[in-house]
C-alpha cells in the first residue's frame, strides 16, 4: 500500500477510535489494525481485515431511524437530542443517504468507499 492511502487509512482509523458512537467491535478492528501497522504486518492483509470487520456491522439509515425514534434513544440522548436526531436522519434519507453519517460511521464508511467495497454515500 503507497503512502498516501496508508496515511488515509491511518486518519480514518483515529477517527473511529475517538468517536464517543464507536461500537466495541469498531474498536477492536481499529486498534487491531493500528497495532499490525505498528509491528509492519502487511498493510494490505491488516487493511483488509479491517474493511471485513467493519463491513460486517454497518448502520443503515433505516436502523438508525428506527433507533433514534425509540424510547430507548429517548432515554439515552434526552427527548429534545433524539428528536433532532431523527430530523436529521429522515432528512439525509430523504436525500438519498443509506447510512449513518455519526463520528464513528461516517470514517467506516468513507474507507469502504475509497477501497472499493460501497457506493459513496451522500457524504462522500
Amino acid at each position: 500500500m503507497n503512502k498516501e492511502l496508508l496515511d488515509y487509512t491511518a486518519t480514518k482509523v483515529n477517527e473511529m477510535l475517538d468517536a464517543p458512537s464507536a461500537s466495541a467491535d469498531t474498536k477492536k478492528a481499529a486498534q487491531a489494525w493500528k497495532a499490525a501497522i505498528a509491528a509492519d504486518a502487511d498493510s494490505d492483509a491488516a487493511t483488509n481485515t479491517l474493511l471485513d470487520a467493519i463491513s460486517k456491522h454497518q448502520t443503515t439509515i433505516d436502523d438508525l431511524i428506527g433507533f433514534v425514534g425509540s424510547d430507548a434513544a429517548k432515554k439515552l440522548f434526552g427527548e429534545e437530542k433524539a428528536a433532532k436526531m431523527l430530523a436529521h436522519a429522515q432528512a439525509r434519507k430523504k436525500a438519498g443517504a443509506r447510512f449513518c453519517d455519526c463520528a464513528a460511521c461516517k470514517p467506516c464508511h468513507e474507507l469502504l468507499h475509497k477501497f472499493g467495497r460501497e457506493e459513496a454515500d451522500v457524504y462522500l
